[in-house]
């Protein structure tokens, strides 16, 4: 097989051999002449013990007389005779019988078609073989492109899970091997498969089923990097090419999802199209990953007001306690900003609350007590007002921040400051103003 085939046959193995819910042919149809009948009871019965024994080369005629002579007998003789000339194939080692096997293997899945309906589903299995066969045969890589366009028009969300990866690899192939399709051409197949994948996505949030999600969302990012691989995806691409689409019909919600991952990804965020796109997503759905970056954004040009509104929307859908956490330390971040370091602290002790992993809330506490020492000096002793390093020290001893601790410690008090007012090292002293917290007396010499 070829090597950039072997990948995608990975992927759809599994859902080529998944039986069908419904066909015309769900009941028996046998034969109203005796003779015939019992040739084809026959016949069922052979070819269906050579293939449960895995011998699909003695399997084969049996099933041919019945695919000839009994067409709508029975949506098994599909289901089955599907997986033995898939298994032939697969074992043909001779390239043009190979191939001359995998034709016969789609003209089963067309068989089954015209005798027992269910076009949309078959189409996608018909597919999915021949995307396993053929996605980089020569002469057969425009016939498997059309046949995955055509599955994911009959069964749009409901296309199986193991074409969609398959089918971005399919245009890949196209593109850069026949150079048949122009960057729009791409883009609209792109668009197909990140639509078909959100739908999945909130489907499977509203049924609880979170290593679904998980795996719909790497496999959007890798839908993501296949299509850049493709196209250069940078900024001015999406301004030229998608930034009057998205002005024409600001509304796309599709749209608005790829302004939003391309410019995030090419690092233009500041571009005021960037965030017209991922506002406009939040107005649909509250994804934590956006409200999280939209914040960042505003925190970034201490627009304080839009950056709560967006960090408290990523913290109603935060999807964990570490995600909590790192909104509480963004919002932390914006009450120090505004000098309101109580609420600041607050905050930050509300994420390790959350998840006591995140050290960082440690490191932010001590930043803010160490820019204390002028709003707490009471300027009656030197010692007494240094006590805000101390305290300062022992947050970034917690965050395990070495080069915080150096700087505090240097500000700590001499031994002949806290001498002048008869304190030892090792006393325990409060300290004053809004900190409100016991030190340990240690000095800086």
């Amino acid at each position: 097989m070829k090597k950039l085939v072997a990948p995608i046959i990975l992927v759809v193995t599994l859902f080529m051999n998944l039986n069908t819910a419904f066909s015309q042919c769900k009941e028996w149809k046998f034969p109203a002449d005796a003779e015939m009948k019992a040739k084809t009871e026959e016949k069922i019965s052979l070819y269906d013990d050579y293939r449960k024994n895995k011998d699909f080369v003695k399997a084969k005629p049996h099933l041919d007389w019945l695919l000839k002579n009994t067409p709508d007998l029975n949506t098994s003789i599909y289901i089955n005779g599907a997986e033995i000339y898939q298994n032939l194939a697969r074992a043909e080692k001779d390239n043009a019988k190979q191939n001359a096997l995998v034709d016969s293997l789609l003209l089963i899945h067309d068989l089954r078609i015209k005798y027992c309906g269910e076009e949309d589903n078959v189409i996608n299995r018909k597919a999915l073989a021949a995307v396993a066969f053929w996605a980089n045969e020569a002469g057969k890589e425009k016939l498997v492109l059309d046949l995955m366009d055509q599955a994911f028009k009959l069964n749009g969300n409901n296309i199986l899970d193991g074409t969609i990866i398959p089918y971005m690899q399919v245009v890949r192939i196209n593109k850069l091997k026949l150079k048949n399709l122009t960057d729009d051409e791409v883009l609209e197949r792109y668009d197909v498969i990140q639509s078909v994948l959100d739908s999945k996505i909130k489907l499977a949030l509203s049924q609880g089923k979170n290593d679904q999600v998980t795996r719909y969302r790497t496999w959007k990012e890798e839908v993501d990097k296949i299509l850049i691989g493709l196209i250069t995806v940078d900024c001015n691409f999406v301004r030229t090419k998608l930034g009057p689409k998205f002005t024409q019909n600001p509304s796309d919600l599709g749209l608005a999802k790829k302004i939003f991952v391309f410019m995030l990804q090419d690092k233009c965020t500041d571009d005021p199209l960037w965030i017209e796109a991922a506002e406009r997503i939040l107005q649909e759905e509250k994804d934590y990953g956006i409200a999280k970056n939209l914040g960042i954004r505003y925190l970034s040009i201490e627009n304080f007001t839009k950056a709560n509104q967006m960090f408290q929307i990523a913290l109603e859908v935060a999807p964990g306690n570490s995600e909590k956490a790192d909104i509480l330390i963004y919002q932390g971040a914006i009450e120090g900003r505004k000098g309101s370091k109580v609420a600041a602290r607050d905050l930050y002790r509300q994420a390790l609350a959350a998840d006591g992993s995140k050290k960082e809330a440690y490191e932010k506490i001590g930043d803010l007590y160490y820019s204390s020492f002028s709003d707490c000096a009471k300027q009656s002793n030197m010692a007494e007002d240094r006590l805000v390093y101390l305290a300062a020290y022992d947050m970034y001893q917690r965050a395990g921040d070495a080069k915080g601790m150096a700087r505090a410690k240097e500000q700590f008090p001499s031994k002949e400051e806290i001498f002048l007012i008869n304190w030892s090292v090792g006393d325990t002293q409060r300290v004053a103003c809004w900190i409100n917290e016991s030190v340990t007396i240690r000095t800086r010499d």
